[in-house]
């Protein structure tokens, strides 16, 4: 995390580890290669269905911001609003969830949360798809962590365990910095009075201390056609916490540097001729030496 330069993860760069943890890595070695990667039309499309669902149940507005404080400020004011909508058993879209899992800071945004016939709060994670298929077992097994670990941050945040020191420590936040008119005048539109950054924070931690919502009941995963947006099919989740948090804890254990990055095994070479970082990976001028796993001379600290 220090050579990286990161206090915190984002839900999805651990989920990426499944996928490949060099690619997760070059993504930060070579910003211009990932920048160039989300203009990918597929990520745009992506991106267009997961904003016309939203509006299905949000009002999109454009806010204007100026500082970090402000940025954090707009998503809590969000999450406050989706905070009532939930305590009056309404569907919400796009929830920022955030937390401590096995010592690292994490963030994430869910997809939709809705309460069942049956009064089950569900998490839906929707995945576009551009061939009307199911995804393989190589991609499903990072949409499967993806669903658990959004579980673990909402749980704990319902259950009061995110605290004032973890956020500004890991998000680098000052709870005294003013906010500016255009998030002021978003608060007011959601009915909340609130000056600075500190006072947005406060507000959060007391409504989800108090809040007595439910912990997620049910994981689902549901995927759409990207050309239609046909729903191509939908699969149930089971959640083990103690083999999910294994898993977490091998991922993270790179990230605390005590191992180094793993290339995919040679069975999942395949996924290297769609990957972007292809011409600047040390897992392909290793395997074609016989070589099948990376050890970089660059040393985590």
């Amino acid at each position: 995390m220090e050579r990286c330069c990161r206090r915190y993860l984002k839900v999805t760069e651990v989920c990426g580890q499944s996928w490949c943890e060099l690619q997760v890595l070059y993504g930060f070695e070579y910003p211009l290669v990932l920048k160039a990667e989300k203009e990918r039309a597929e990520v745009k499309a992506g991106a267009s269905i997961h904003l016309a669902r939203e509006r299905e149940v949000h009002d999109v507005v454009q806010v204007c911001v100026v500082t970090r404080e402000d940025r954090q400020a707009v998503k809590f004011l969000n999450l406050l609003g989706m905070i009532s909508a939930l305590q009056t058993g309404c569907c919400v879209r796009e929830l920022p969830a955030i937390g401590m899992l096995e010592g690292v800071f994490m963030v994430g945004v869910i997809d939709e949360l809705r309460y069942s016939d049956k009064g089950e709060l569900v998490l839906n994670e929707l995945k576009t798809r551009r061939h009307k298929s199911l995804p393989s077992e190589a991609q499903a097994k990072g949409h499967r962590l993806q669903v658990g670990l959004y579980k673990l941050l909402f749980d704990g945040m319902v259950r009061g365990s995110l605290s004032r020191d973890q956020v500004v420590e890991h998000l680098e936040l000052r709870l005294e910095r003013a906010l500016g008119p255009g998030v002021l005048e978003h608060a007011r539109n959601l009915g909340f009075r609130v000056a600075a950054f500190g006072d947005v924070l406060d507000l959060l931690l007391v409504n989800l201390k108090y809040c007595e919502l439910p912990c997620i009941d049910l994981l689902r995963l549901e995927y759409c056609h990207q050309g239609s947006g046909d729903i191509v099919g939908s699969q149930d989740v089971p959640f083990d916490e103690d083999q999910l948090r294994a898993q977490l804890r091998h991922y993270l254990s790179f990230w605390f540097g005590q191992r180094e990055p793993r290339g995919v095994d040679i069975e999942d070479a395949w996924k290297c001729r769609m990957c972007s970082y292809a011409e600047h990976c040390e897992w392909r001028r290793g395997s074609s030496q016989g070589s099948v796993t990376v050890h970089t001379d660059k040393k985590l600290k």
